[in-house]
């Protein structure tokens, strides 16, 4: 379809920009997933890797410039939802792959998904941008 090869084309013209920020990258590495487009989701997954956070055995996204998180006695740091959105689509473009995820992806995915799951509230949902993703109560 027009459109949706013209989006495509502009997606990737956008990927080739030098300078995109990290939310940016990871939503196109989706995209590309999602479009089949393996070269340019591996490139985007490449260039994300070099500015994934790895800490206790769990891997996420933050926005640059932001302060490390610091976690009190009483109350645990939680990611701001942009944060947890972003990670989250990292995640989706590591899965989303054909025939299927290599064992290397799976094992980063996991990774990640520690860390996406030590997000949640207390009901078990996240702070989202979009909608509330709590379960019904």
């Amino acid at each position: 379809h027009s459109v949706v090869r013209n989006a495509l084309f502009c997606l990737e013209t956008a990927a080739n920009e030098k300078e995109n920020h990290v939310y940016t990258k990871a939503l196109m590495a989706y995209a590309f997933a999602l479009a089949g487009k393996e070269e340019k989701r591996r490139a985007l997954l490449g260039s994300l890797e070099k500015e994934a956070v790895k800490k206790d055995g769990s891997v996420h996204w933050q926005r640059p410039g932001k302060e490390p998180e610091v976690d009190l006695l009483y109350y645990r740091y939680r990611a701001p939802s942009a944060e947890v959105e972003m990670t989250a689509y990292v995640l989706l473009a590591h899965l989303t792959t054909q025939p299927a995820p290599s064992p290397e992806e799976l094992s980063l995915a996991s990774l990640i998904a520690k860390w996406i799951s030590g997000q949640q509230n207390p009901n078990g949902g996240f702070s989202s941008t979009q909608v509330s993703c709590s379960p019904p109560g």
